[in-house]
């Protein structure tokens, strides 16, 4: 008996000690401070949906506004916001480089923007519709003279190859003149003789000469 009952107290849960009920009472605390947190962010969420609504709902209605831009705002609230202009009807876009200073702008469907504006945004200029036509046109001015030029454009001119001409300026108009005459002084052109090159004989003509020249140097060499 006495072993049955002491294995019977040896399988029961001993009683928590003062270091565990004071662990599970922080965890307790904490888990409801969690709880609180999360329903207060809720709270908050829905709170500032609410004010969006009401702020898009009078945007709609302001027919003298075609676009709205909001102030800088964190991702959720963006998220938020994108997704109230949905619901609405609204064409939304985010721009900005930097988290601390992306922003929203909302446009209405019969004012939604072109690419020329969105471009602008991202870039961080403000648009401008009047600057916007003025560059647009000259642009195009730019692109028809470019065009108007390629055609009447005449082919540059064959550098001038007269011997005087090109090198009086360095030697003298007298200089040159003379240079011109002697320029054929040359023995050769490369490898072949100026000579050769002014001969008109034909091949046949030179090839007689040539053996006449042969025989007669084999005679006197036997005289």
């Amino acid at each position: 008996m006495a072993d049955l009952l002491g294995s019977i107290l040896s399988s029961m849960e001993k009683p928590p000690t003062v270091g565990d009920k004071e662990s599970r009472r922080k965890a307790r605390e904490q888990a409801a401070r969690l709880k609180k947190m999360e329903e207060n962010e809720r709270k908050r969420k829905a709170e500032f949906r609410r004010k969006l609504e009401k702020e898009v709902s009078d945007f709609i209605q302001d027919s003298l506004q075609q676009k709205r831009k909001y102030n800088p705002m964190g991702k959720i609230e963006r998220s938020i916001l994108h997704d109230v202009a949905e619901v609405a009807g609204l064409t939304s876009f985010s721009f900005g480089e930097e988290e601390e200073s992306r922003y929203v702008m909302l446009f209405k469907k019969e004012f939604a923007p072109s690419d020329e504006e969105l471009e602008a945004y991202r870039s961080g200029e403000e648009w401008d519709p009047k600057v916007a036509e003025q560059r647009r046109r000259l642009k195009e001015q730019a692109a028809l003279e470019e065009a108007e030029s390629s055609r009447t454009k005449k082919p540059e001119a064959c550098p001038n190859s007269n011997y005087r001409d090109k090198y009086s300026h360095l030697i003298g108009t007298t200089a040159a003149k003379e240079a011109a005459h002697t320029l054929e002084a040359n023995s050769s052109y490369g490898c072949v003789p100026a000579a050769n090159k002014r001969d008109t004989r034909s091949i046949e003509e030179a090839m007689n000469e040539m053996r006449a020249k042969k025989r007669l140097k084999q005679e006197g060499s036997s005289a």
